[in-house]
Parts: C-alpha cells; sequence; structure tokens
C-alpha cells in the first residue's frame, strides 16, 4: 500500500452514510497517535470550565484514581470506534457512558461542550502537528460520528457542521474558562499522571513540554506560568517534526485502537466494558438527561 492510498479510499466513501467507518480508519490506520494526543488534550480542556473542574474534583476520580480513569474514559470511547454503535461492545459502552453520566447533575450546555471537544480538538491538533491534514471527508466523518454519540447521549441542541461545532466550542470556552480550586487539583492530577508514564528523573521536563503545547486560554484558566518563547517553540517543533517523520514511513498495515495503547495501565488481565468506568455517587443528584435517550 503506497502512503497516500487509504486516504484516496476515503475520499471515494461517503462521508455522511459511512462516518464511523470513515473515523475508524483516520484513527486507526491515519492518526492513532494524534488521536489518542488530541483526545487527551479535549478531555483536559473541559477541566477549565469551573463547573466541570469542580465536580471532577469532587468525586476524586481524577485525582486518587487519575490513571484508573484515563483508562476507562479512552476505552470506552475507542470502543464504539472499534466496535461500531450497532456492535454489542459498542452498545454496551454507551450504557456505561449513559449510566456514569446521569449519576451526577451535569447540564447539557456542559455535556454538548464536552462533545465539542472531541470534534474540534483532533482537527486543530492535525493541523499543527499531524504528518498531513484531515481532508474535508474525514471532518465531516467526524462531525456525524460524535453528533451521532451525542444522540444516543440524549445531549440537545448539537451542532450540525464542524464549524457549527468549533463556534460552539469557542463561544462557550469564552464564556466559561475560570479558575477553580478544584479544577486546578484536577489539572495537575493529570500533568502528573502523564508524567508517570516515563523515567521519574523526567517529570519537571515533561510537565514543562506538556505545558508549552498547551494555549494561552488554558495557562490563565489554571494559573500556569507561561513557558518561555524558546521552550514552546523548541517543543512544538520537535512535535511537527515527529509528524513529518511519519510522512516518510510506509502506511499502517493493522489497525491500532486504544486498548493498545502503552499508556492504558490498569487492565493487565483484560476487561469487560461493561465493568468499566465509575458507579453512582449516593447522595448525589441524578443528570437531567434522561436514561432512556436514544438516537432520534
Amino acid at each position: 500500500m503506497k502512503r497516500y492510498e487509504r486516504l484516496e479510499q476515503i475520499r471515494r466513501m461517503d462521508p455522511e452514510k459511512e462516518a464511523s467507518e470513515i473515523y475508524r480508519l483516520s484513527t486507526a490506520y491515519e492518526f492513532p497517535w494524534d488521536f489518542a494526543r488530541a483526545l487527551e488534550l479535549a478531555l483536559y480542556r473541559t477541566y477549565a470550565v469551573p463547573g466541570i473542574g469542580r465536580l471532577l474534583a469532587e468525586t476524586a476520580e481524577l485525582t486518587d484514581r487519575t490513571q484508573k480513569r484515563y483508562d476507562d474514559t479512552a476505552l470506552l470511547l475507542d470502543a464504539v470506534v472499534e466496535h461500531g454503535f450497532d456492535g454489542e461492545e459498542g452498545r454496551a459502552a454507551i450504557l456505561r457512558i449513559n449510566q456514569m453520566h446521569h449519576s451526577y447533575d451535569i447540564s447539557d450546555e456542559d455535556m454538548r461542550y464536552v462533545l465539542c471537544t472531541f470534534v474540534v480538538m483532533p482537527k486543530r491538533w492535525i493541523e499543527a502537528y499531524g504528518w498531513r491534514r484531515m481532508s474535508r471527508h474525514e471532518i465531516i466523518a467526524s462531525t456525524v460520528h460524535y453528533r451521532t454519540l451525542g444522540r444516543y447521549m440524549g445531549i440537545k441542541n448539537i451542532p450540525e457542521s464542524y464549524e457549527d461545532f468549533e463556534d460552539c466550542l469557542d463561544a462557550y470556552e469564552e464564556a466559561h474558562f475560570g479558575w477553580d480550586e478544584g479544577a486546578r487539583r484536577v489539572s495537575d492530577a493529570t500533568l502528573d499522571l502523564m508524567a508517570s508514564w516515563y523515567p521519574r528523573a523526567l517529570a519537571p521536563l515533561l510537565r514543562a513540554s506538556t505545558l508549552a503545547l498547551l494555549d494561552a486560554s488554558l495557562l490563565r484558566a489554571f494559573r500556569y506560568e507561561p513557558p518561555g518563547p524558546a521552550t514552546r517553540t523548541l517543543v512544538r517543533r520537535a512535535v511537527r517534526a515527529r509528524g513529518r517523520l511519519v510522512r516518510l514511513m510506509p502506511p499502517r498495515r493493522a489497525p491500532h485502537f486504544a486498548r493498545q495503547n502503552w499508556e492504558i495501565k490498569g487492565y493487565r488481565d483484560g476487561y469487560r466494558v461493561a465493568d468499566l468506568g465509575t458507579r453512582p455517587v449516593p447522595g448525589v443528584r441524578g443528570c437531567p438527561v434522561s436514561s432512556a435517550a436514544r438516537v432520534e
């Protein structure tokens, strides 16, 4: 297979009717590393919304059980990608996602924003650091995939086009990003987790490198000291260089899913999708989204 042969295959497909298959080809073959990093950043951005970051701090899921929460989130989202919305594992993953979110009082506006991050951040990351840009077919397919997931989750007023998702995300962040002590604890725990995947001596360097990849709005919200211009330039050039190197490599012949990522640490002996995630917390009000929500 030639380097751009799979892209040509994607361009021959219908981005609306075959959206999930195109998205699977993009995430598992064309950009597995980039999508993993972009979705990490997507979820991390949500902590800068005080209401979201504060709730995550109160549940302690991302401060006391950071690795498990990371593993479960990646595995649940990717089960839908690998097995589809109609597959047994995909349906089990959506059920668990809904059960978790229905256990908390999460506004529909916040849920919609989180969905926007899944659509927008991968495109922005790949435009900046990928070995090629996403094609229009891939952008449409990603949008349709997450629009479908959002309907399964019962989210209302889901944006239609990629541009609508992007406008929604930017407007929401401008209005809601801000400081919260609990959110900062969640952010610190997440940065510590990412550093823990590497030798301990590299932790300060890795933290500085991660901060160098964050935009100014995130740094302000968490009150981090911005990295110097030289650090930002060096780190971003290094990640771009990685993309250029990948462009010269042969295309991937076998799919790579999130369950194969070495950052997934908690399930060395395997797992059941139905057992992933958090369980209801006594005394916490339920989410207003109905558990009976289905695709319209």
